[in-house]
């Protein structure tokens, strides 16, 4: 099992359920366990997905909550994600057949296989092909679902990017590159809660604040109390830069050590509880000089079609006739699958994070002048050259665009959380869990 590597979430709830184990738990006699608007939830799902949630939280080293918390976790999640599936299917939403098959390609492609060797793969594991093929789909839909009911109404004004940049500007700035690695939880409420309900919701969350401190283990307690979707992973939300955080949290754990747990916090989707785990950087928002790269490049991507040897042998030949004095332009124009090929796959000035981590580093080796070997990065395998470099103060439209970009990571994971509340709320939802 461990020689497949699988990059989507869904993928990796299939591979933990096979072998025989699996199949003996679904040939059970089914129950409905839960009522989701028009459809249900049945025993053998919730029994797959409870074996699923601790495997992974074992793997985690997590502590497993007591069964019956877990059993209601793992429901809470699966009621969540029929609900947005439905909402998704009733609007419009499809994965075609063309975007299914990159996506499988590409988890082929990861784990070094063809596709068809991965379905065999698949296959002696135990794993239905079909099966895995639907919960790649959802995974795809639940994505975009969220891109357009959350991530594309995020608006950031000019005024906030003004304010923004005037409050991180000067000797008085916030701590811009500090990062903190944290886990949390979140006790939701819904929309029109009741003072009894609000005040319920407040004990729990102080509830965890006091088991906290005294010693007991946040991942067990996040996995146990936590409504977000990270609970059963411990509550982790990892690395997250100061100025890309809710506001909320940055000012929370600013003046927290590390190891510390954070008061009761209260947003739209409910009351909050940090841990800070560690915390790294500290130098101030000073506008400070950085160093710029002006590049270019060719990209191959890798399909059914053009295999990895096939994109690194192309490359190969481009870069031995520029090499003997072709225009490396106009062979980007003729060869890159990249938007920049139009521009002789001229990437402009390019700043420290704005490529991924295997691309800047081959960038980043490169002397000016010089034209790198083949390089592989998630996109498929590129030719870059490097044109020339500088040192310079970061431009003002620069600034503006980061401080966008930030306020928008600021606010997308609150406005997520706000959206399944009331996703939830909107939710026709019966539990027979006690029927069982």
């Amino acid at each position: 099992m461990n020689r497949l590597r699988v990059t989507c979430a869904a993928a990796c709830a299939v591979f933990c359920l096979a072998g025989p184990a699996a199949a003996q738990r679904i040939s059970l006699v089914d129950r409905i366990v839960a009522v989701v608007n028009s459809e249900v939830v049945t025993n053998s799902e919730l029994a797959e997905r409870l074996a699923v949630a601790e495997r992974q939280m074992r793997k985690q080293n997590t502590p497993l909550p007591e069964p019956r918390v877990l059993e209601r976790q793992v429901l809470e999640r699966l009621i969540l994600e029929k609900a947005q599936l439905q909402m998704a299917k009733e609007t419009g939403l499809r994965v075609d057949e063309v975007q299914l098959d990159r996506t499988l390609s590409r988890i082929a492609e990861n784990n070094k296989m063809t596709l068809a060797a991965f379905r065999q793969a698949l296959e002696r594991d135990g794993v239905q092909f079909d099966r895995f093929r639907d919960e790649i789909r959802s995974e795809i839909m639940l994505t975009r679902l969220r891109e357009r009911e959350v991530d594309d109404k995020i608006q950031i004004s000019d005024s906030e990017i003004e304010l923004y940049m005037a409050e991180n500007a000067g000797p008085g700035a916030p701590q811009g590159d500090v990062e903190y690695n944290i886990a949390h939880v979140l006790v939701r409420l819904p929309e029109q809660a009741s003072p009894e309900s609000i005040q319920a919701a407040r004990a729990r969350a102080e509830k965890v604040i006091a088991e906290a401190r005294a010693g007991a283990d946040f991942a067990k307690l996040a996995a146990s109390y936590s409504d977000a979707p990270d609970a059963l992973a411990g509550g982790l939300m990892g690395w997250r830069a100061h100025d890309r955080l809710p506001e909320l949290f940055s000012t929370a754990l600013k003046d927290l050590a590390p190891g510390g747990v954070s008061q009761v916090l209260r947003s739209p989707a409910g009351f909050h509880v940090l841990k800070l785990i560690e915390r790294r950087g500290g130098a101030t928002l000073s506008g400070a000089p950085v160093r710029q790269t002006h590049a270019r490049h060719i990209l191959i991507k890798t399909s059914e079609v053009v295999s990895e040897n096939e994109a690194k042998r192309r490359l190969a030949d481009i870069r031995e006739r520029v090499m003997n004095g072709a225009d490396f332009a106009e062979l980007a124009k003729v060869n890159s699958a990249d938007g920049s090929a139009s521009k002789g796959g001229d990437l402009d000035w390019v700043y420290p994070g704005d490529t991924v981590p295997e691309f800047e580093r081959a960038m980043d080796e490169l002397k000016p002048g010089e034209i790198s070997q083949p390089v592989k990065s998630p996109f498929g395998y590129h030719l870059i050259q490097v044109l020339e470099r500088r040192v310079a103060d970061v431009s003002a439209e620069r600034r503006r665009l980061q401080a966008r970009q930030a306020l928008r990571e600021r606010r997308v994971d609150e406005a997520y959380q706000d959206w399944l509340r009331q996703l939830r709320d909107r939710t026709y939802v019966e539990i027979r869990l006690d029927d069982k």
